[in-house]
């Protein structure tokens, strides 16, 4: 799979600004850094509970405070993040409740309750109750148990789809005829919640957006010299950084919170009075919530494991994997790092399971997954590095033990997060488009994969939010696993594209895979033909300290599929076999399924020193 790319003899693209091998980003940059994963995490935090809570019966006084749940996920989060950079895929990406796990949640909150409603691209069903509460059997705090309850079966799930290496599996053969529609759905399908929150002002939404844009796009060049950043390394020498680029995301995102907050000061309104809008208010105010609670296991009673949580657990599991698969390739290829090798993959995976598994234990209603939005500010403002990652951690953990400072994050404008939302995931769309050069576009076949793909991805949710009772199988789990999954469209459009792709005929040139032969027969003439592989090590690679620990023999070690020994060997068998392949037969494929590492799909060309992956620190 691409997880990366190697930029093609030519092509000019700007260096990330951040940190190297031989150049590592100051703490001032890194905190400033963190700040800004923050103000995007923060946001897509908040748009998780503001669309999830109104489907939850309402209780007086509530069981649990809004800043609690905020601050337990932001805790939860944390330590996923960390787990994610330190021992999972090693790439700096931030953890939060993905949309892959509202969906989910809310289609069991709405079994559960009468007046709930489900609103994701379209997707609403209608309830026979035209109340806001209506009355519901079982109270908030045993559907929110309910709910933890799926979210841990989902991270039990993870946890073994990395183990097992099936994860890895997938993602070696997926090539860019469904890694382009897979992102660009992904992308495309936060519109709906976008516009629903832009509409609370689209003033304030456009003046974000437009502030954005400008400095990373039309001021991406622009150095301020007083900006000057010291390198770690380089004792007194320093350098200018284009900080409007750099910080494109958290300069508009923190001027428009200040003129909101003016206005509200001046008492003049810019909030919407719409009724929907007023629905999507916080349950409870959060100046009574505690300064510090360091939350624990139990502490709201411990999740039930029922049969409807465990069928939503699992198409939580199954919607996330695929959402966090597509993540990594995303991630890698805004960072230019090389191509991702399934390892990597599994432990992320992995890393991820054990934070939904917290996040459960700890009673939240969404675990942990790969955040596309924060990926894609890193594609924005071309500033990544691992370290500002992990402090955004550091950070999350302290506010997940004050949910007096959790709360405050619901002061934040719900214009600003339609906003964000239009912003980054627009790079996501973007980079999914991208990966259509390297097909045969025009292909009759590629055509209709692409169409049938994304064309259902957003048919089948609106089919079924209008007539739900067609998936009624009597058997209520079997109905919430199907609906779950079918309503989701990541998982539409990744599980067509790569079903049409490896079962439909085509030849290597019309699938995109005739690079790849041209890559492995120069690797095979190479003095090194190992180089690519310790460039994939020191960017994916374990913790020095780490990988001592581990058994000199991987065929040996029970989780054989978490480190790179066994897949190496497996690459060098069949790397021959697919040389062959191409070179026997240039018409149509004769093997239907790809054949490892067939995403690589740009010509041969090997990174230089300054091209090392730009988050990449010496552990």
């Amino acid at each position: 799979m691409n997880g990366g790319h190697r930029r093609v003899p030519g092509a000019r693209s700007p260096v990330l600004t951040s940190c190297s091998l031989q150049k590592m980003c100051s703490w001032m940059l890194s905190c400033c850094l963190a700040l800004q994963h923050l103000a995007v995490q923060a946001s897509l935090l908040c748009i998780f509970y503001l669309l999830l809570l109104p489907t939850l019966p309402e209780e007086l006084p509530h069981t649990q405070a809004t800043s609690e749940l905020l601050a337990r996920s932001l805790f939860a989060c944390g330590i996923s993040t960390v787990l994610q950079t330190t021992l999972g895929s090693r790439l700096p990406l931030v953890q939060i409740p993905s949309f892959e796990y509202l969906v989910p949640a809310m289609v069991l909150s709405s079994h559960l309750s009468l007046g709930a409603s489900i609103d994701r691209n379209g997707t609403v069903v209608a309830s026979a109750c035209p109340a806001p509460h209506c009355p519901v059997t079982g109270s908030r705090a045993a559907l929110l148990q309910e709910v933890s309850g799926a979210v841990l079966v989902s991270g039990l799930v993870q946890l073994a789809l990395g183990v097992s290496g099936m994860c890895g599996w997938a993602a070696r053969h997926c090539g860019p005829m469904v890694l382009a529609p897979s992102l660009s759905i992904i992308g495309l399908s936060a519109y709906k919640e976008a516009a629903f929150f832009c509409s609370t002002n689209w003033g304030v939404a456009l003046l974000l957006m437009f502030l954005a844009v400008t400095f990373s796009q039309h001021l991406g060049s622009c150095r301020l010299p007083f900006c000057t950043w010291p390198q770690a390394w380089e004792g007194s020498v320093k350098q200018s950084v284009p900080t409007l680029r750099t910080f494109s995301v958290l300069l508009p995102f923190a001027a428009v919170c200040i003129v909101c907050a003016i206005l509200s000061h001046l008492h003049m309104p810019w909030k919407s009075l719409d009724l929907a809008m007023a629905q999507l208010s916080w349950a409870n105010s959060t100046f009574h919530a505690p300064w510090l609670r360091i939350p624990y296991t139990g502490e709201w009673g411990w999740p039930l494991l029922t049969p409807r949580a465990l069928a939503v657990g699992i198409a939580m599991a199954i919607s996330c994997s695929m959402n966090s698969v597509g993540c990594y390739v995303l991630c890698g290829r805004l960072l230019r790092a090389p191509r991702l090798p399934p390892h990597a993959c599994n432990r992320g995976l992995c890393m991820e399971g054990l934070g939904s598994l917290l996040a459960g234990l700890l009673g939240t209603p969404g675990g942990t997954a790969a955040s596309i939005a924060n990926a894609c500010a890193t594609g924005l403002t071309q500033a990544g590095s691992r370290p500002s990652v992990q402090v955004s951690a550091l950070a999350c953990v302290v506010l997940g033990m004050s949910p007096r400072l959790a709360g405050l994050l619901t002061h934040i404008p719900l214009a600003v997060h339609g906003a964000v939302l239009c912003v980054t995931y627009a790079v996501a769309v973007g980079t999914g488009i991208s990966y259509f050069q390297y097909a045969d576009i025009d292909s009759g076949r590629n055509i209709f994969i692409v169409g049938f793909t994304m064309f259902m991805a957003l048919l089948v949710p609106r089919w079924l939010s209008t007539a739900p009772a067609h998936l009624a199988t009597g058997w209520v789990p079997l109905d919430l696993l199907s609906l779950s999954l079918l309503m989701v469209p990541v998982f539409l459009t990744g599980f067509l594209s790569f079903f049409l792709e490896n079962t439909v005929s085509g030849t290597l040139e019309e699938r995109g895979l005739l690079s790849e032969l041209v890559l492995q027969k120069a690797r095979a003439g190479e003095c090194h033909p190992h180089g690519e592989r310790d460039e994939a090590s020191q960017a994916y690679g374990l913790p020095a300290g780490l990988r001592r620990l581990l058994p000199f023999s991987c065929n040996t070690f029970l989780c054989c599929f978490l480190c790179p020994g066994s897949e190496e060997e497996e690459e060098e068998e069949e790397g021959s076999h697919t040389t062959e392949e191409g070179s026997a037969a240039p018409g149509e494929g004769t093997h239907l399924l790809l054949r490892p590492g067939s995403g690589e799909l740009q010509l041969a060309r090997r990174p230089s020193e300054t091209e090392v992956p730009p988050w990449h620190t010496v552990a």
